[in-house]
């Protein structure tokens, strides 16, 4: 039943044609004002959608002389009768856009400012801008879709693993600092003086607890925070869906992951095209082809190997690089023989910045088959030094043809990756190649377990302490942990990393060898970790588990490259929020009842400055 003196009896976007006749009461932001001769129109706006509203300054002369005052995001109360437009003035890009409300009466609820950026339009804003401002942001169409989609990824992804029996724990904000990862962020405590806890970077211990407390299948939309360097698929504090199945194997998570995606896609984002299996790469497959552990698989470019072509070769570049235990690896651009010189030195800039010593590029020209390539058909900085034969060799090696552009780098298989990697990236977004309209996942498997720091001069784990290792590479643990796989895996899509999990470790013994081999003796290791190392004394179940990123989810299906478009109140790449000011200094009060004395930075050779 209809609440007595209720601003509403219906909101704007739900009103159709047969509605026609209806007395209605709508409340809303004006839209748009249109004054025809003494007609006035207003788009009124709330969260369903939009309708169009006319007053009649005979018909309703009140009505109208409030009409003429109102501007655009005016709150206003609107009285009236639903009617059908006029023949040839429907709007069929409205759901509404059958009828029209003709008002009797208006009421200005609240008036406003002119905003500092148009809501009722998508033009581009300055982005400090739009976040001093983000409420009004907020009410402009994308981003309130975005917002709306966000809603309805989660909603689904609830439902969906409620019907497998999953069961949905929180579990606590305030932790116990740890030694590996990013930087936490700390909270003092003021009741224990000098100790602080760390907030969450994500759930991974306590996870693992309620597997050894016998739950089985937790997830958790999981709040986490890190205070680490900002992109724009990172920001200080971000959500994760946290998953965790015991008595479990690596090949069941990332089915069950495949089928929530597949499903939650078809639900959310038929616009879509999702090729199905999912993609499985290992993680030197991955970096072998696509010089990354994240790539986009909607084109081609794969990397070729061509070190074995070249090992003899007069070109110094190539047979150096070869002879000194490095490669010489490339991709073929179809098409892009014809390249300005402009073009290739952009390339050749940007392998630079990338890491490699430089780039040699061979356009390849004339007609034929490739077996009788002259010399005269290559345009390349290198012809003097490399055979017609050779480059023939490298086309094959490389799937390109006359008319393809081949870029070659040399050196280590870490520089010749991170300059190829870039390369493809460049070029598919320059030449169009990626379909936005298209998802490729992929699984990619087998981290390696152990990677050497070289300014730590130690081991570090790849992907985190508790991740376990192949049962065949224990035994190399000590001896050469450098070839150490881990039961790690990450799902990506498109050229970025959605999620990543693990099994875990739920022996004692064997996180004992692995945190000594990571350089933690046993004091330190039960100090810091001794109450997993005692857990997994009570009967822990094997168990594992993936944590992909609602946010880069979101994005992902809403068309974003940024993450910041589908979080409601982001921070800025400097980790800072224009529109409350944080972060902030606090008083000298709460510093000192949280025993916290501030040194701040100074000039390089001079004394901090104490608060």
């Amino acid at each position: 039943m209809e609440e007595a003196g209720a601003l509403r009896s219906h909101r704007c976007g739900e009103l159709r044609a047969a509605h026609a006749g209806l007395a209605v009461r709508l409340a809303g932001w004006v839209h748009r004002r249109r004054d025809h001769g003494g007609l006035i129109f207003l788009d009124l706006r709330d969260a369903s959608g939009l309708v169009q509203v006319v007053v009649h300054p005979d018909a309703a002369p009140e009505a109208a002389a409030i009409a003429a005052d109102v501007r655009h995001e005016f709150v206003v109360h609107v009285r009236g009768e639903v009617a059908p437009r006029r023949a040839g003035t429907e709007n069929a890009d409205l759901p509404t856009g059958a009828i029209e409300v003709v008002a009797t009466a208006i009421e200005v609820l609240n008036a406003s400012e002119t905003p500092p950026f148009p809501v009722n339009q998508e033009t581009p804003v300055d982005e400090l801008t739009r976040l001093r401002y983000r409420y009004l942001d907020l009410r402009r169409q994308r981003m309130a879709g975005n917002l709306r989609l966000r809603h309805r990824v989660v909603a689904f992804i609830r439902a969906f693993l409620d019907a497998r029996e999953f069961v949905e724990i929180e579990t606590p904000v305030l932790n116990l600092a740890t030694p590996e990862g990013a930087r936490d962020y700390l909270v003092p405590s003021r009741v224990h003086p000098g100790q602080f806890y760390a907030l969450p970077q994500s759930p991974q211990q306590w996870k693992q607890l309620l597997m050894v407390a016998g739950f089985e299948r937790y997830f958790q939309i999981a709040r986490c925070y890190r205070d680490e360097d900002l992109r724009a698929d990172r920001q200080p504090e971000f959500t994760q869906l946290d998953m965790e199945l015991s008595f479990t194997t690596e090949e069941e998570i990332l089915a069950l992951i495949e089928e929530l995606y597949a499903a939650l896609a078809a639900a959310v984002a038929p616009q879509f095209a999702l090729p199905a299996p999912f993609h499985r790469l290992t993680y030197r497959e991955s970096l072998e082809r696509f010089g990354t552990d994240k790539p986009d698989l909607r084109y081609g470019l794969e990397i070729a190997d061509v070190s074995p072509l070249v090992a003899g070769s007069a070109f110094a570049v190539f047979r150096d690089a070869v002879t000194g235990g490095g490669r010489v690896r490339g991709i073929a651009v179809p098409g892009a023989s014809e390249t300005p010189r402009r073009g290739l030195d952009a390339l050749t800039a940007l392998a630079r910045e990338a890491g490699a010593q430089g780039l040699v590029t061979a356009a390849l020209g004339g007609s034929g088959p490739l077996d009788a390539l002259a010399i005269e058909d290559v345009r390349s900085p290198a012809a003097r030094f490399v055979t017609a034969a050779e480059f023939a060799a490298i086309a094959q090696a490389c799937g390109a043809g006359r008319g393809d552009l081949l870029l070659l780098v040399a050196g280590t298989d870490a520089v010749t990756s991170r300059a190829l990697d870039a390369l493809r990236r460049h070029l598919a977004e320059e030449r169009g190649l990626a379909d936005p309209l298209r998802l490729e996942f992929a699984f990619v498997t087998q981290f390696p377990m152990f990677e050497w720091d070289e300014q730590e001069q130690r081991w570090s784990a790849v992907h985190h302490l508790f991740t376990a290792p192949y049962a065949e590479d224990i035994e190399r643990i000590e001896s050469d942990p450098g070839s150490v796989r881990s039961h790690a895996y990450d799902i990506v899509c498109n050229g970025q990393e959605i999620g990543s999990g693990s099994i875990r470790i739920h022996r004692r013994e064997l996180l004992l060898r692995v945190l000594a081999r990571l350089g933690m003796a046993e004091a330190e290791a039960t100090a810091k970790f001794g109450h997993m190392l005692e857990a997994f004394t009570f009967g822990a179940p094997p168990h594992g588990g993936i944590a992909p990123g609602i946010d880069r989810t979101v994005a992902l299906f809403a068309g974003e490259r940024d993450i910041r478009e589908v979080i409601a109140f982001p921070k800025t790449k400097s980790a800072s929020d224009p529109m409350t000011g944080a972060p902030s200094a606090v008083s000298a009060r709460q510093l000192l009842e949280a025993h916290i004395a501030v040194v701040l930075p100074s000039a390089e050779g001079a004394a901090g400055r104490t608060l």
